[in-house]
């Protein structure tokens, strides 16, 4: 049996757990430069508040309803989440990390299932204050849609353990809700008379393969119960890796782009290390604001490849520049840059180019690099292109602390 462990509303509970005046009143966190809404609390659905929809066109129905506006707040969900999963790790010795907010538990061995969901809802309430509901079943599709289901519930745990349990909860399932089915696999299913999740079980195994390949027919065979994913203990190693975002407010000046395309390199190539890759294709790329019909629009990008792979952020950061000089226009407001990595490898795979440093020299540089930044912050070391104070940060104005991973911004208790 798999255990799909899922936070409520993730980042509005990380909101909360350090804001108990937003328990009972409806929140919203917003999306990069405060643009569109990402999250919900249950009130704030209740208000017919959709995701995705731009916060400027519901700005008196946010006033009227008195809902709390915040900013993504990445560093403390990010935190918030480590803690989650180490929480899961000491009652379950096999988790996967599936995503931020989500974790797959193998309960092979355990006896009484219900109980054990129980357990793991309080235990992870107790310790890190984030509600949880737990669905699980035989299979990771069906443990999904067993989550699913147990969010509309008190108890906030439903096992789908015999055949009658998952037929009842497939039956009740639009097809286009079951995990794997996208928008155009859910379109040719109703076009073929498969509206319920139960209609697309019972499918002929021959005309699965034919219209949804052998994944489809491996995910028709998790809804009959059958296992085809294992839980993974590691996630795999991402074969290309992007560090881009949006400004804050438009940007003309090359200056201010060498900042922010070094802070980006900068972040990839950290995030290569912690995967012991190297990459040996970089790309960066530039646009304007295509919305902006009135204004120049200039979008383009460059990519240089290395004759060797490395993850040297310095090495990254000097291409990187190279590039956008290469591809920079003056006169133009740009709203977005981007660097992208590509043909990663582990670095113990890698082939060394015939005048490599064969003592690591840069190995060993940037694991003291990173050793030191995690014990004093992330900006201790860093490139001198970054600049201090970059003005062109996206715009977070409903920001909160940082409470968890900053002394300077620790919760404060008055009594």
């Amino acid at each position: 049996m798999i255990a799909l462990v899922d936070c409520n509303n993730f980042y509005v509970s990380c909101e909360r757990v350090f804001d108990p005046t937003l328990w009972g009143r409806p929140v919203v966190v917003l999306s990069n430069n405060d643009g569109c809404i990402v999250a919900r609390s249950e009130e704030a659905k209740a208000l017919g508040i959709l995701m995705g929809k731009p916060v400027f066109q519901i700005k008196s129905l946010l006033r009227k309803h008195r809902v709390a506006i915040r900013s993504s707040n990445y560093t403390l969900y990010g935190d918030m989440s480590r803690r989650v999963m180490e929480t899961l790790r000491r009652l379950c010795p096999v988790v996967e990390n599936y995503s931020i907010d989500e974790a797959f538990l193998d309960l092979d061995g355990i006896a009484d299932m219900t109980g054990h969901g129980r357990h793991l809802r309080e235990v992870v309430r107790r310790w890190t204050g984030i509600p949880v509901s737990v669905g699980i079943a035989p299979s990771k599709s069906l443990a999904k849609l067993a989550n699913k289901h147990a969010k509309r519930t008190d108890a906030g745990v439903l096992v789908l353990a015999d055949r009658d349990s998952q037929t009842e909860a497939l039956r009740k399932t639009a097809v286009g809700d079951l995990w794997g089915v996208g928008r155009r696999y859910a379109r040719m299913l109703r076009r073929n008379g498969m509206e319920s999740a139960l209609d697309l079980r019972e499918a002929d195994d021959k005309w699965v393969l034919d219209r949804m390949t052998v994944v489809g027919l491996k995910m028709v065979h998790e809804l009959r119960g059958i296992p085809c994913f294992e839980c993974e203990l590691e996630a795999p190693s991402k074969k290309s890796l992007i560090k881009s975002c949006s400004f804050g407010r438009p940007v003309t000046a090359l200056s201010e782009l060498e900042e922010a395309v070094s802070v980006y390199a900068t972040g990839a190539a950290e995030r290569l290390r912690m995967q012991d890759g190297v990459a040996r294709v970089i790309t960066v790329f530039i646009m304007t604001n295509r919305f902006q019909t009135e204004n120049p629009q200039h979008a383009e990008s460059a990519k240089i490849s290395l004759l060797s792979g490395t993850n040297d952020t310095r090495i990254f950061v000097s291409h990187a520049l190279e590039l956008l000089r290469r591809i920079y226009r003056d006169g133009y407001r740009y709203i977005k840059v981007g660097v992208m990595f590509d043909e990663i490898e582990p670095r113990g795979r890698a082939q060394l180019g015939l005048f490599d440093d064969k003592r690591d020299v840069s190995v060993r540089l940037m694991l003291a690099v990173d050793a030191i930044n995690r014990q004093f912050g992330n900006d201790a070391i860093r490139v001198a292109s970054c600049g201090r104070r970059p003005q062109w940060r996206m715009r977070r104005e409903k920001l909160s602390r940082r409470f968890t991973t900053r002394f300077d911004e620790l919760l404060q208790v008055r009594v």
